[in-house]
């Protein structure tokens, strides 16, 4: 015997949670498009927008703890949603992880180290032994005070790079280059808020164009437009090979438009070329979510090789060290 059942005596399975979990869910999702729009249409034009979009490497892990929670509650097209767009924030911060395939290349070693000192606080002893056990070729430093100086002078740092472009400062106003091999001062930076000294290192065989960059905190009150103003007075890459290179602090992420339009004009990230971009370089602790502010950027016949975070006491920020291949 057959028995027809009426369609409306037949109880579907519900859902886990209600209406309210459908609507709380939602507006979250919502949080999260609105967080990766920031990146991924370029809408970082206020400070808090671009503290949120420094934030962007978090974005994807975020995203796929979404899609977990909407499968769960079966929430299919919060879940549609979330992929898509974790996806496509995937598609740009996942390959920093990952090394670019490059052959071997012949050319001159070149090993630079970045570090911001935080208003001239920062270890001189250790940051000196840093530079000699990496045998350091070229040091970018920010946050560079008279102080300092005289206390990277004590510990032997220009005995060890003796060649130097110094431009110290009070408080965070300082920046200077130290070399092993000679410098020529260059103007390639227009005046900025913090100094942003360049020079051409004189390597066996090749010269190399290198700026010691320091941007300006985009943080504070009305500070986005001063910091925009210091990266672009900074220089684009060049077009005839010449070899050039931006190290130092930039305030600034990968995701962040400014930091796209270097990349978009032919710049290299020394740590996303090397897989490491994702290596957080401020704050040394966990709070706020350490994220990569400070970066070695390359162009014309200038390769990465490998990219390395260092820990130097008394600073906030980590050093980044990339060493380079200048090919004749």
């Amino acid at each position: 015997m057959v028995r027809v059942v009426d369609a409306e005596d037949v109880e579907l399975p519900r859902k886990p949670g209600g209406g309210w979990t459908t609507a709380l869910l939602t507006l979250v999702s919502l949080g999260f498009c609105g967080w990766a729009a920031l990146s991924l249409a370029a809408l970082d034009g206020n400070r808090y927008a671009v503290a949120l979009t420094a934030l962007t490497q978090y974005a994807v892990p975020a995203g796929a703890v979404l899609v977990l929670i909407g499968l769960f509650l079966r929430r299919w097209l919060n879940v549609l949603i979330v992929v898509l767009v974790t996806l496509a924030l995937s598609y740009y911060v996942v390959p920093r992880a990952l090394p670019d395939e490059m052959p071997p290349a012949a050319g001159e070693p070149m090993k630079v180290l970045s570090f911001n000192a935080y208003l001239g606080e920062a270890d001189a002893e250790r940051i000196v032994a840093a530079v000699r056990r990496n045998r350091v070729d070229v040091l970018s430093i920010q946050e560079l005070t008279p102080d300092l100086v005289a206390r990277l002078d004590a510990a032997g740092l220009f005995a060890e790079l003796p060649h130097r472009m110094l431009r110290p400062g009070p408080r965070g106003e300082g920046t200077g280059i130290a070399s092993r091999h000679p410098l020529r001062e260059l103007n390639a930076v227009s005046e900025t808020v913090l100094a942003q000294p360049s020079a051409l290192v004189d390597l066996p065989g090749r010269d190399v164009e290198l700026v010691a960059v320091h941007a300006f905190w985009p943080m504070g009150e009305n500070t986005v437009p001063t910091w925009e103003r210091d990266l672009r007075a900074l220089p684009g890459p060049s077009h005839d090979d010449r070899a050039r290179v931006l190290a130092g602090d930039f305030n600034a992420t990968l995701d962040l438009t400014r930091m796209q339009e270097f990349l978009g004009r032919g710049y290299t990230d020394a740590a996303a070329a090397t897989g490491q971009g994702l290596l957080p370089t401020w704050p040394s602790g966990w709070f706020p979510p350490p994220v990569t502010i400070d970066h070695v950027l390359t162009s014309g016949n200038v390769r990465p090789e490998d990219y390395r975070v260092l820990d130097i006491p008394g600073s906030d920020h980590r050093a980044v060290l990339a060493t380079l291949r200048v090919m004749p």
